[in-house]
């Protein structure tokens, strides 16, 4: 695997940095650094998919995702960070918790991963939700349908729906 010639750091913060690397043949390169993350679709034993509604500063809207968060907790794997961010975010527990996959959210410029997981959850959440989080149920199929259409703005959700909904079709 190819290797930069030089990196500096531009910017240190918590979760994230920006570091100017030198390639031979391309010159130099930008790159934003991050912790990986795990994603989880949680799903009711109604056929509810629970969600989490959120303003990003970045993007200046709320969005409609998937329970996820970032892999911080020095020692933890993927799957716990999933059920932990999901039962801090939402209240709500998941069992039966599976692997769907994993991504590069874009390549071209950070190296930001997510491990993506569906769980289910009992019907009602065994705590509260993290503030500034609204938890919104909605039916799995009406979700499905939104980022078949492309009314799901985040990609992370639009995939963790897809792979569980072709993962439930193959069982």
């Amino acid at each position: 695997m190819p290797e930069p010639t030089d990196a500096r750091v531009l910017f240190a913060g918590r979760y994230l940095s920006v570091v100017s690397e030198t390639w031979p043949g391309i010159g130099e390169w930008e790159v934003l650094r991050k912790y990986p993350a795990s994603a989880i679709v949680p799903l009711t034993p109604n056929g509810d998919v629970v969600l989490i509604r959120q303003f990003r500063i970045p993007v200046r809207q709320e969005l409609l995702e998937v329970p996820a968060g970032l892999l911080d907790v020095p020692g933890e794997d993927a799957l716990t960070c999933a059920e932990r961010e999901l039962y801090e975010e939402t209240g709500y527990r998941s069992h039966d918790t599976s692997f769907l996959g994993g991504l590069y959210l874009s390549p071209g410029t950070t190296d930001d991963y997510v491990h993506l997981f569906v769980g289910h959850t009992d019907d009602e959440p065994a705590g509260d939700p993290e503030p500034g989080i609204e938890v919104e149920r909605r039916p799995f199929t009406e979700m499905l349908a939104a980022a078949r259409a492309g009314r799901v703005r985040d990609a992370m959700t639009t995939l963790a729906l897809l792979l569980a909904a072709a993962q439930a079709s193959s069982a």
